[in-house]
């Protein structure tokens, strides 16, 4: 059975797209610390669909975009799970960083193609409060044709990697910062590490209007073929029970077009679920032509996401009055080593995220809410895990 609505498909509103109205939607980006501030403004919608404003600091340029779960959540598969979407934005990034840092050098890079496995890890009881998400080294193949041996070309490509602003998310132990709000009111957090600052709140303006569109931003293309994962699972609403052992196994595949354009076609092998396009370009102010959302936006988007399922997957396992829930998000970034000209590693700051929850349970269910959201969401314990990138080179 599944959970909800499908409100995602049956709304009539385009799931994926540029905001054209952005300074009348009433949801500001944050002040640039490093090189780009990133807003990420989330709400339920009905089960596990959400809905996602995006903002950058740097490009003034806004995204709205939606996320779904398959069937292992019980989910509608109206649109990409959560880790789709940090997926999406980490390969997007080491395309950004691998084709700026060989332009610098003047290397040519012919054939190129990305080719990503991001691993996590789900264990423990949810009843005994035991369950913790985990984050597992990534796993980057590069396929080129290139006249650089084999120890520059290594090189080149690991300089690029940690160039990539997520390095600083990937390579440092983050524990992310929260403010907890209940019915309205502000109330101390728990285990999880507050944050002191003024709370955010969501859009307070116009509903977003579609931006013209050149192309579909996402789209469904198939099903994931089958690939064997360790402790995989993919048994109808297997993410649900309360005792789990598994491993999750978001991976993408990502290209140059002739236009400029990343097409990123995104599986999902464990637990297996379906086959998308993802569309990405940097702004203008990053030498593209913002046609569609870059890295920065979808890493964002993705860990809002991730962090808003773990809410909703706690209320259904252990029927809480939950009817509504969103965050505002901020994530900070320093511009990319080689797309941004810094010459450095990339580096974040811990994620601030602001959670606004309407329920009739009593503020220590809420914390323990947060809590446990937090100790389960697996790009939370991306952030908070000094992971490394394993890289492979096939030259084609």
């Amino acid at each position: 059975m599944k959970l909800g609505e499908n409100i995602i498909a049956d709304s009539g509103l385009l799931p994926f797209f540029q905001v054209s109205n952005p300074d009348a939607v009433g949801l500001s980006a944050p002040q640039i610390r490093h090189g780009d501030a990133v807003r990420t403004w989330v709400r339920s919608l009905s089960g596990f669909q959400k809905e996602a404003l995006v903002i950058s600091a740097r490009s003034g340029l806004m995204w709205r975009l939606v996320s779904d779960e398959g069937a292992y959540l019980s989910g509608h598969d109206a649109a990409p799970c959560p880790l789709a979407f940090l997926t999406t934005g980490m390969i997007a990034s080491y395309m950004n960083e691998i084709t700026a840092l060989a332009a610098r050098q003047g290397v040519t890079l012919n054939n190129l193609r990305l080719i990503q496995n991001n691993y996590y890890t789900m264990k423990g009881s949810m009843r005994k409060r035991t369950m913790v998400g985990g984050a597992l080294p990534v796993e980057l193949e590069v396929e080129v044709a290139c006249d650089l041996d084999d120890a520059a070309l290594n090189q080149m490509l690991m300089d690029a990697v940690h160039a990539s602003p997520l390095n600083g998310l990937m390579r440092w132990v983050l524990p992310s910062l929260f403010t907890l709000t209940r019915n309205g009111q502000q109330i101390p957090t728990g285990e999880a590490t507050a944050l002191d600052a003024p709370v955010q709140t969501g859009p307070t303006g116009d509903s977003p209007v579609p931006a013209a569109s050149e192309g579909t931003l996402i789209e469904r293309i198939g099903t994931s073929p089958k690939k064997e994962v360790a402790k995989r699972t993919a048994a109808p609403a297997s993410s649900l029970t309360d005792e789990q052992d598994r491993t999750l196994n978001p991976a993408a595949i990502c290209t140059l077009r002739e236009d400029g354009i990343k097409e990123i076609e995104q599986h999902l092998y464990s637990p297996r679920g379906s086959i998308f396009r993802f569309l990405s370009e940097e702004a203008p102010c990053s030498g593209g032509q913002g046609r569609a959302p870059d890295a920065v936006s979808f890493i964002s988007a993705g860990i809002g996401f991730c962090f808003m399922t773990q809410f909703g997957r706690m209320a259904s396992m252990e029927q809480l009055d939950l009817p509504s829930y969103s965050i505002v998000q901020d994530t900070h970034f320093s511009l990319g080593g080689a797309s941004g000209g810094t010459g450095q590693a990339g580096m974040a700051d811990p994620v601030e995220t602001h959670v606004h929850l309407q329920t009739s349970e009593s503020d220590d269910v809420a914390r323990d809410m947060l809590d446990v959201s937090e100790q389960t969401c697996f790009l939370h314990a991306f952030c908070r895990t000094d992971l490394k990138t394993r890289l492979k080179v096939t030259r084609v």
